[in-house]
């Protein structure tokens, strides 16, 4: 077997970062080939540093690593994208935290897959930074990153019965995993959430659309039907993981002081 390699260059994004020691940062950093893996960046809260502008949370650097036997060590960084309307806008900056977080929670270290969901998260945080509308970039991340990490829900056939669904109101169970017809809710005994149909088209839309952004960005989304899409994905989310986002509670608690955040309502 081929000896694994010491040193490695690779293109990362920042998911997190806290502080370690006196003066370096340990950073959770998502790549597209080794998946997520944590490294120091040794000095980088030294303001001379030569890591410290180059390592910021949200961003994506030209970064080499070296492994080391408990952590690894990030040892140059160049940075490639701020995503710079991420820091000119709390609320965008308050969504860039709830996907990153949402990535991290799903995804175990140097996981599989890393290079589809890299290259998802660094488009999801490109229209975070630019779009007009930033809730619709986190509803599409949320249904990609499910179907990428084995999660997907059922929105096309009830989940009980593989029945094609009316178009009319229907049901979405956490425990099943989908979409539950009205013909087969009286016969199941967990909690069923209300659904309506044009929230279940949306839904739908942003689930098949993986290969075409566009498509989702002209879509006229009323204030009702984001509201009613977040509570069941963030619902199911919080189901899967059995707990809540922390971010989540951050974007309530800023609701009151930034118009995205308000357009973007999560209860």
């Amino acid at each position: 077997m081929p000896k694994p390699q010491r040193q490695f260059r690779s293109q990362a994004i920042i998911l997190s970062r806290r502080d370690f020691g006196e003066s370096d940062r340990l950073l959770t950093l998502f790549t597209p080939q080794h998946g997520k893996i944590r490294a120091i960046a040794k000095g980088a809260r030294k303001p001379s540093a030569k890591l410290s502008g180059h390592v910021e949370l949200f961003a994506r650097s030209d970064c080499v690593i070296h492994r080391g036997r408990n952590l690894d060590i990030l040892t140059q960084a160049e940075l490639v994208d701020p995503y710079l309307g991420l820091r000119d806008d709390l609320g965008r900056g308050a969504y860039a935290n709830y996907i990153a977080e949402l990535l991290d929670r799903f995804t175990a270290d140097e996981e599989e897959a890393g290079k589809q969901l890299f290259l998802l998260l660094h488009e999801t945080l490109s229209r975070i930074a630019e779009a007009k509308d930033p809730r619709l970039a986190a509803r599409y991340f949320e249904l990609q990153l499910l179907d990428l990490v084995g999660f997907r829900p059922e929105l096309q056939e009830c989940v009980l019965t593989r029945a094609d669904l009316l178009p009319e109101p229907q049901f979405f169970s956490h425990e099943e995993g989908g979409v539950v017809s009205r013909a087969a809710a009286p016969h199941l005994s967990a909690r069923l959430l209300e659904l309506d149909f044009d929230t279940l088209k949306l839904l739908r839309h942003l689930q098949r659309s993986s290969r075409s952004y566009a498509t989702v960005s002209s879509l006229r989304i009323t204030a009702e039907q984001h509201d009613s899409a977040e509570r069941i994905m963030l619902g199911y989310i919080a189901h899967l993981l059995e707990r809540k986002l922390e971010s989540v509670n951050f974007i309530r608690r800023l609701r009151g002081f930034s118009p995205i955040i308000q357009r973007g309502a999560t209860e």
